[in-house]
C-alpha cells in the first residue's frame, strides 16, 4: 500500500483540522502525519489570540484535544520552521507539506504618526495579555484616555480588556504578570473608532453585548451616529445579526451614561461611528497626544464619504485593530501584498507563473487571509486535503521517509522539542497552578520554563 508521509507546519485549528480530515478521508494509501509547531504548546490562536474571558471560544480546545489525544498524529513543538527544520529537510523526509501558520502580525494603517511612541498593534497587545512566550512580560498601561481604531471583534476584545477591572479577570486563565499589569492600569476612557455606521460594523452581537456587561464601566454612544440612511435601515430590517446589534446600541442610547449624560462608573467605553482616522498627533516628547479624524456620512450604498468636518480627541495611547497579516517563510512563495501564500484552492502557486508547486499546500488564514470563524477553517481544510489526496503523482520522493528520521535530526541539531506527552505535562501543571484560587489554569509564560516542564526537566 502506498504510504503518505505528510508534514503540517502549524498546530492551531487549521493544522489540526487538516490532519483530522485527512485521517478520516477515504483514500487508497496509508497516512502518517507529523505536526510542527514553533511554540511549545499547541492550539495556536485559540490559546494565544482569544481574550482570556472568552471561555466559550476556548471550548474549541476540547475538540482539538480529542483529535490530538487519539495518538495517530505526532506533534513536534518548540520547532521553528526555517531555523530548526527547513523546506529541504521536509523534502528529504516527507511526500508533501501543508502550511497552516495563520496570520499573527498586525496589518498596517497608513496615516501620519501611526508609528509614534504609545501607538500599538492589536496583535501585539493580544499576545501580551494571552501570555505569548515571545513578547515582553510588561505592557505600558499609563494612559488615561485610549483610542482603538477598528470595528471588528479584535477591536472589541482589546477595548474590553482595557476597560475591564483586573480583578474581574481573576477567574480566567490570565497569567500573573498580565493581571499585575492590568491592575496598575490608569485607563479611564476607551474610545473605539469606526469609519462606517452602526449597521455596517464587523463585530458579532455576542461580542458587543459582552461590553455592556462590564462591571463599573459605562457604555457611551452618540445620538448623531443613529440618523440612519435607507441602506442602513434595510440592513437592520433584513439581517438578523445587524438587527440585534442595533437593538443593543439603542438600549445603550437610553441609559443615563449615553452621550456623556452623567454615568456613575469609574471607566467609560465610547463608541464613535462615522469617524475616519486622519492623523496621530504627538507632543514634543514624540508620544501620542491626540487623534485627528474626519466625520463621515453614508453614501446611500452601504459605504461612506467624507464630510470635511475635522475633529480631534486628546489621547495618550492608540491601538490599531484593522486586521491580521501573514508572515513569509524561507523557501515558500509569499504574496507580500495580501499577506498569504499564493495558492489555488490550497495548492501553492509560484507567484511569477501561477504554476503549482509540487508537494506544497496551504490551509487556514495563511491560505485565505484573516477572515472567517473556526467553521470556515474546517471547510477550508477539506478543500486543501482533497487536493493533497488527488495530487499523488506530484508528491515529493523523500530519500529517507522513516519515522525515526525527524527525532534523530532534531536531536542532532540540539533542538529541545516538545511532544504530546509533554503538552499533557504542561497542561496539568497550569491547571494545578490555578486550582488553589479556583481558576481554570494559570498560564506559564516563559518559553524555557514551558519547555522544561514539558520535557520533565
Amino acid at each position: 500500500m502506498t504510504k503518505l508521509r505528510l508534514a503540517i507546519v502549524g498546530a492551531g485549528p487549521a493544522g489540526i483540522y487538516a490532519a483530522d480530515i485527512l485521517l478520516k478521508a477515504e483514500r487508497k494509501f496509508d497516512v502518517s502525519i507529523d505536526l510542527f509547531e514553533q511554540l511549545p504548546a499547541p492550539y495556536g490562536l485559540v490559546r494565544y489570540g482569544v481574550a482570556p474571558d472568552h471561555p466559550r471560544i476556548k471550548g474549541i480546545i476540547t475538540a482539538l484535544r480529542e483529535v490530538l489525544d487519539r495518538g495517530d498524529i505526532r506533534i513536534f513543538g518548540n520547532v521553528r520552521f526555517g531555523e530548526d527544520i527547513t523546506i529541504e529537510d521536509l523534502k528529504r523526509h516527507y511526500n508533501a507539506v501543508i502550511f497552516a501558520t495563520g496570520a499573527i502580525r498586525d496589518a498596517g494603517l497608513n496615516i501620519p504618526g501611526i508609528d509614534a511612541e504609545g501607538s500599538y498593534g492589536a496583535a501585539d497587545f493580544v499576545s501580551w495579555f494571552d501570555g505569548h512566550p515571545d513578547v515582553p512580560r510588561e505592557w505600558p498601561l499609563d494612559a488615561q484616555s485610549v483610542a482603538v481604531i477598528g470595528n471588528g471583534n479584535v477591536a472589541l476584545d482589546i477595548s474590553r480588556m482595557l476597560a475591564k477591572h483586573a480583578e474581574d479577570l481573576l477567574p480566567t486563565e490570565i497569567p500573573d504578570n498580565v493581571h499585575a499589569g492590568l491592575a496598575a492600569s490608569k485607563v479611564t476612557d476607551v474610545h473605539v473608532f469606526g469609519r462606517r455606521g452602526p449597521a455596517q460594523v464587523k463585530f458579532t452581537p455576542l461580542e458587543l453585548r459582552e461590553l455592556g456587561e462590564l462591571r463599573d464601566v459605562d457604555m457611551v454612544v452618540y445620538d448623531e451616529d443613529f440618523d440612519y440612511d435607507e441602506a442602513s435601515r434595510d440592513a437592520i430590517a433584513s439581517n438578523k445579526q445587524v438587527m440585534v446589534i442595533d437593538r443593543v446600541l439603542q438600549k445603550w442610547r437610553g441609559r443615563d451614561s449615553a452621550n456623556n449624560a452623567g454615568g456613575t462608573a469609574s471607566r467609560r467605553l465610547h463608541l464613535h461611528f462615522y469617524a475616519k482616522p486622519l492623523e496621530v498627533l504627538t507632543g514634543a516628547d514624540g508620544r501620542v497626544r491626540s487623534l485627528r479624524w474626519e466625520r463621515t456620512r453614508p453614501d446611500g450604498e452601504g459605504g461612506v464619504v467624507g464630510t470635511g468636518e475635522i475633529r480631534e480627541l486628546e489621547i495618550q495611547a492608540l491601538y490599531r485593530a484593522v486586521g491580521y497579516f501573514g508572515s513569509p517563510m524561507p523557501g515558500v512563495p509569499f504574496d507580500e501584498h495580501h499577506g498569504v501564500i499564493p495558492n489555488r484552492e490550497g495548492q501553492v502557486l509560484r507567484p511569477e507563473s501561477n504554476e503549482r508547486v509540487p508537494g506544497m499546500f496551504a490551509t487556514g488564514w495563511i491560505k485565505r487571509g484573516p477572515v472567517g470563524l473556526i467553521g470556515h477553517t474546517k471547510s477550508d481544510a477539506m478543500e486543501t486535503i482533497r487536493h493533497v489526496i488527488n495530487s499523488q503523482g506530484s508528491w515529493w520522493h523523500p530519500a529517507d521517509p522513516s519515522e525515526g528520521a525527524i527525532p534523530a535530526l532534531l536531536a542532532e541539531r540540539g533542538v529541545k522539542w516538545t511532544d504530546l506527552e509533554g503538552w499533557h505535562r504542561l497542561d496539568e501543571h497550569e491547571i494545578a497552578l490555578g486550582a488553589p484560587q479556583e481558576r481554570a489554569r494559570v498560564k506559564v509564560v516563559p518559553r524555557d520554563e514551558m519547555v522544561a516542564i514539558s520535557r520533565g526537566e
